[in-house]
């Protein structure tokens, strides 16, 4: 991965000679709460900060959700700072109650050892782990390196202390789930990623813990952690809990979650989110999801109307080359480009192939789309049709017993189309 050095010159001094992370967080979106905050510029203007961010591998790929932090991490090693990324192969053990009416699910060691894995690549795509300079180099890290061989009383002895029973209820989490109920296990969450901060501290010298609003309280318990156990200051920073102009959760589509695992969501998918996202939205998401100067940012934001689908189409293909490189992004942009514009390539669609055979009886279009996973079930498929929400070849299927034949194929392919803006390519062989 490229790091500070390789980024364009405008991004560099876009604030000037006084640019520093926090100008970029905050101009970008990426500032909710700070802890003691002019202690920590004057901090950071003494030399590189080490900073981290967990994620916990409650699944085998990130989603769109992750990329705030993800993005915020970047930003911090452009700007010179020393990255940490926490996979919590340790914490998910227990899971993160925050946000969550009922207790999470608990995954196996091996699936969660395997998720971890999965994980790796995946934060490697936008941060340096081969930075020259060791101060700025980033730092995969996995919490049950030191969580699973924790011996139980040892650790009560040396953390339970610093710990009040009485304050932790007061969290917003906890608060909440008092009254569907609160297993002792989730009631052990924030110890343990405080301990994180306090490892991460002794072993790295990481001053800086970040991540959403909905950890404030599991934040400044690690920075008090560390505070009473070493007698440092470290200090905790959260970002905004993004949703979209309409109060949706970003990242959420038809399918569900937005992956970023290519195999789970493909790059056209991906960049089909981005390139429909609310107008209201376009400048925000330029600022968080992409690299470009802010002046740039500034003039796309300036779009209104119809012209507006042009900062869509930049904010698509920066966000799409940031996670599924250049090449993919390209053909994403042709694809969407060759539906919706009359220009690009239909190959670049998505697209399955099918045996002709199978049409010569006639295959029904429900059994076609759940297979290739455009809708889920064959019930959903009646209810779309019902809907006028399906179309085979820009005609809409108006029978939920609809059937594909021969008599469908134009150029030796089918295209179907489902709501405004999913498509999908049957081509056909034999």
């Amino acid at each position: 991965m490229q790091g500070r050095d390789a980024a364009p010159a405008a991004f560099l001094f876009e604030y000037g000679s006084a640019v520093s992370a926090w100008d970029v967080f905050k101009a970008r979106g990426f500032h909710q709460q700070v802890t003691e905050e002019a202690d920590l510029e004057a901090r950071s203007r003494t030399g590189p900060l080490t900073g981290y961010i967990g994620f916990d591998p409650t699944a085998d790929s990130l989603h769109a959700g992750h990329l705030i932090p993800l993005m915020a991490l970047k930003h911090f090693q452009l700007e010179g700072h020393r990255p940490i990324a926490l996979l919590g192969a340790g914490t998910a053990m227990i899971g993160d109650p925050t946000g969550k009416n009922d207790m999470r699910k608990l995954l196996t060691v091996e699936q969660l050892d395997r998720n971890a894995l999965a994980l790796r690549d995946q934060i490697g795509r936008l941060l340096d782990f081969t930075h020259p300079d060791p101060a700025r180099r980033a730092i995969l890290a996995n919490n049950a390196d030191w969580l699973r061989g924790l011996q139980y009383l040892e650790f009560l002895r040396e953390i339970g202390p610093h710990f009040s029973v009485n304050r932790m209820l007061t969290f917003e989490t906890f608060r909440m789930r008092m009254e569907t109920g609160l297993s002792f296990i989730e009631f052990n969450y924030p110890l343990l990623q405080s301990y994180d901060f306090l490892e991460l501290y002794r072993r790295f010298g990481c001053a800086l813990q970040m991540g959403g609003d909905d950890q404030w309280a599991n934040i400044i318990s690690g920075v008090d952690l560390v505070r009473r156990v070493e007698r440092a200051q470290v200090f905790g920073w959260t970002f905004p809990l993004l949703t979209t102009a309409s109060g949706a959760k970003m990242g959420k589509t038809e399918k569900g979650a937005l992956w970023l695992d290519a195999s789970k969501s493909s790059p056209y998918e991906y960049y089909q989110y981005w390139v429909n996202v609310e107008d209201p939205d376009v400048p925000r998401f330029l600022r968080l999801f992409t690299l470009l100067p802010l002046g740039e940012i500034d003039e796309l934001a300036k779009l209104q109307g119809a012209d507006i689908r042009k900062a869509k189409e930049v904010l698509a293909y920066e966000a799409t080359r940031l996670i599924h490189g250049e090449q993919e992004a390209g053909r994403a942009r042709l694809g969407a480009r060759a539906l919706f514009g009359g220009t690009g390539d239909l190959a670049d669609v998505p697209t399955t192939s099918l045996v002709a055979a199978r049409l010569a009886d006639g295959l029904p279009l429900a059994e076609l789309m759940t297979e290739i996973g455009l809708a889920k079930s064959r019930s959903e498929v009646r209810r779309l049709i019902q809907q006028g929400g399906i179309t085979v070849n820009d005609e809409k299927v108006e029978s939920p017993e609809f059937t594909l034949g021969q008599g469908n194929l134009a150029n030796g392919a089918i295209l179907l189309r489902v709501g405004k803006k999913k498509y999908h390519r049957i081509v056909v062989n034999g």
